[in-house]
């Protein structure tokens, strides 16, 4: 039969549980924002799509 009130310590120790979770997803974003700065600052593929919607935005209203 299940437990329907978890004990205190088990509910402490899954809020430790997330915590970490949280922790490494924060860790995988900074590294995935770390490719995605690196891959832009050796390519000029901002920059285009930049120009590119400078450029249509210009064609609307001209």
């Amino acid at each position: 039969m299940p437990v329907l009130f978890p004990s205190r310590s088990r509910r402490h120790r899954d809020r430790g549980q997330a915590t970490a979770e949280y922790a490494l997803v924060i860790l995988g974003a900074a590294a995935l924002a770390l490719l995605v700065i690196g891959w832009a600052a050796n390519t000029s593929a901002v920059g285009d799509l930049f120009d590119a919607v400078i450029d249509s935005v210009a064609r609307r209203v001209g």
